[in-house]
């Protein structure tokens, strides 16, 4: 049985993985952003340990979602499910777009402040390929709101959790690190039009998150659903792209890596 946490676990292809690993036997804590999507999450989750609660587009709330799951002990895999897919600016204290701060800020801290798990996982997508190799200014904090694109936004945030994947599985040796594209499943965020297939998708999840079959242990791969490995955008393997990203992360969240 493994210990797995899944951020953004309240609906979507969170709640259809968290359940299919609770019929697996594993122990699965949820996630929502406030009391409520906590409820719903467990509701939708029967069997689940608890939800944790808090904001991921908060830097002060995400802080405190690490803080509860330490609380829980040490876990053998996070996944880092939660993402907003386009939408306005939606500035938050911190003076950056709400979606930036839940994809690319969020998996950031909860990975350098939760105590090492034995697997990560990092959401990315297909559009990643679209995404801006620029590393200069990817929370928006210089560009603003006049210059922003929720395409654009997105589509970066998405590269980024590659880089992270990446990153980490360079930096810590003993956590076996990937990243996922779900693919396009109709979801509330994929919309009814969705072509893909749930059992796919959910195949590569559980795959990651169990982590026994050999491609879930090679560190740092990217995978589609009917877990399949593929290849990312070349700047993923890119040392220096994946360091300047996970120095802005930490300049502005106030949170250094170990």
């Amino acid at each position: 049985m493994a210990r797995i946490f899944i951020t953004g676990s309240s609906d979507g292809l969170g709640a259809k993985v968290a359940q299919r690993l609770i019929k697996n036997g594993h122990s699965v804590v949820l996630h929502g952003r406030n009391a409520q999507r906590a409820k719903d999450a467990t509701e939708a989750c029967p069997g689940a340990v608890t939800a944790v609660t808090g904001d991921l587009s908060s830097i002060a709330e995400t802080k405190g979602v690490a803080e509860q799951i330490n609380k829980l002990g040490q876990f053998d895999c996070v996944i880092h499910n939660a993402g907003l897919y386009r939408g306005p600016f939606r500035k938050t204290s911190e003076g950056i777009p709400a979606l930036a701060a839940v994809n690319t800020m969020a998996p950031y801290i909860l990975t350098a402040l939760i105590t090492k798990p034995k697997r990560l996982v990092f959401l990315s997508s297909g559009l990643h390929f679209s995404g801006s190799t620029n590393m200069d200014d990817v929370l928006w904090l210089q560009r603003g709101e006049s210059q922003y694109n929720e395409h654009a936004a997105y589509n970066a945030s998405k590269l980024h959790n590659v880089l992270f994947a990446k990153a980490f599985a360079r930096r810590w040796p003993d956590v076996t690190t990937s990243s996922l594209d779900p693919g396009w499943m109709p979801t509330k965020m994929g919309g009814e039009s969705a072509s893909g297939d749930f059992e796919d998708s959910i195949a590569s999840y559980v795959m990651l998150a169990e982590g026994e079959e050999a491609a879930a242990k090679r560190s740092g791969s990217y995978f589609t659903p009917g877990k399949k490995e593929d290849i990312p955008h070349k700047i993923a393997d890119d040392v220096y792209a994946q360091d300047q990203l996970l120095q802005i992360c930490a300049e502005v969240s106030g949170v250094k890596l170990a």
